[in-house]
């Protein structure tokens, strides 16, 4: 039977991967979080102590990177060569340095074939910026999450105070406003909606209320393509 992809994209904060994680874990899908598969390679280049926009320091690392998702206790955990880095992955400075690194076409190859195959083998819900574009463009279900910069500020505020991460509002602010610029104005596979996606707006929704959301969508959908 064919399995049944879902593709949910958005700027940065837009909740993303908390609400693809909850709707997946209800339909009993994967869960793909493509924005940890580029933050692992943007903290490899951290930790290296390169500059994640030289496009030839990044492209000379790849080779010496496995990149693998593993699912532990139904979560997904990111590793790279065998070492687990899903919590080290979650700082402001990789995130930016995810943003620089995901603009390479190179890495974007890189790691492709590894969701790809991830989606032709299991139901997955999969977030990121391209899914339903470049990576996963024939998905059965397409969703553009998004909220405002200042909703989805707050909410990355609120997150990085709860791991014990010090960062200001107006910091954190003005990272986002700089990341959907980089996000939305970057040469390869820039971040917007798909044609035949369905814009969801969760600013000043609770997280139940969005996910509610969603689920009605899906099911619509699931609903129409089993002809019920």
């Amino acid at each position: 039977m064919k399995t049944v992809s879902i593709a949910i994209d958005g700027p940065s904060g837009a909740g993303k991967s908390s609400l693809a994680k909850a709707l997946a874990r209800e339909l009993g899908f994967i869960y793909v979080d493509t924005g940890a598969l580029y933050r692992s390679v943007g903290y490899q280049v951290l930790k290296r102590g390169g500059d994640q926009s030289d496009s030839a320091f990044v492209k000379k690392l790849l080779p010496n990177l496995k990149v693998e998702l593993k699912y532990i206790d139904g979560n997904q955990r990111v590793f790279v060569n065998n070492q687990d880095v899903s919590d080290m992955i979650r700082t402001p400075e990789v995130s930016m340095a995810a943003s620089a690194v995901s603009a390479i076409p190179a890495v974007r190859e890189f790691l492709f074939d590894l969701q790809r195959e991830t989606a032709k083998k299991n139901n997955v819900v999969m977030d990121g910026r391209d899914i339903g574009t470049v990576v996963l463009p024939d998905a059965d279900i397409k969703i553009f999450l998004t909220a405002s910069p200042e909703e989805r500020a707050r909410r990355r505020f609120r997150e990085l105070k709860e791991k014990g991460i010090e960062a200001s509002f107006e910091d954190v602010l003005t990272d986002m406003i700089k990341r959907d610029y980089d996000d939305a104005n970057r040469q390869t596979a820039p971040l917007r909606k798909a044609e035949d996606a369905i814009t969801v707006d969760t600013t000043g929704n609770t997280f139940e209320q969005s996910l509610e959301i969603i689920k009605q969508i899906v099911q619509e959908r699931l609903n129409e393509r089993s002809g019920s």
